[in-house]
């Protein structure tokens, strides 16, 4: 297990598929992360996963065999999913594992393929720049990067993060204008 993966689901995570519908999820950078993409799964979601790691990929794939088709070895930036495809895009450490200079690309991607008036959904890494990556995001860069394809419809404290991310994580949930 990686230092950016949770051994169990948070209590944000279990709450917001507990006030969900059947959606369409995509979850870019999943990793090995198979315990989410589990919990989206049973909630009666249709997950699809992507990973640029053919090890993560594999991995994944041989712990979750009946979701194996929908978790793809790919380029998030570059696969070509079908535009405003996905209800909901969930965020676990993705955006935060990229370079600064490729997150206004990631907010254009999001809003590519989420509907309208879909979601960005998950755990965001706030704080001032350590020894990256993880790349902490601020609230002005957040807002620099998802104002004017997004609005922040809620944004909570994190109690129960990884101790790489403690006391620095929110839970937020942007939709798509």
């Amino acid at each position: 297990m990686t230092p950016w993966q949770l051994d169990r689901v948070p209590a944000h995570l279990r709450d917001f598929l507990r006030s969900l519908q059947p959606s369409k999820i995509l979850i870019p950078g999943c990793g090995q992360d198979h315990r989410t993409l589990d919990a989206f799964h049973g909630a009666g979601h249709q997950i699809t996963a992507i990973d640029f790691s053919p090890i993560a990929v594999a991995a994944t794939k041989r712990s979750l065999p009946a979701i194996a088709d929908r978790i793809i070895l790919g380029d998030f930036f570059s696969y070509p999913f079908e535009a405003a495809t996905f209800d909901i895009v969930y965020e676990r450490t993705f955006l935060c594992s990229l370079p600064p200079r490729l997150w206004k690309d990631y907010a254009a991607r999001v809003a590519q393929l989420l509907r309208l008036r879909g979601t960005l959904a998950g755990f965001f890494f706030y704080g001032k720049e350590s020894d990256p990556p993880p790349y902490p995001v601020t609230e002005s860069k957040a807002a620099e990067i998802f104002t004017g394809r997004f609005d922040l419809q809620k944004s909570e404290p994190v109690t129960d993060s990884l101790s790489i991310f403690a006391g620095q994580e929110k839970w937020q949930e942007w939709q798509k204008r």
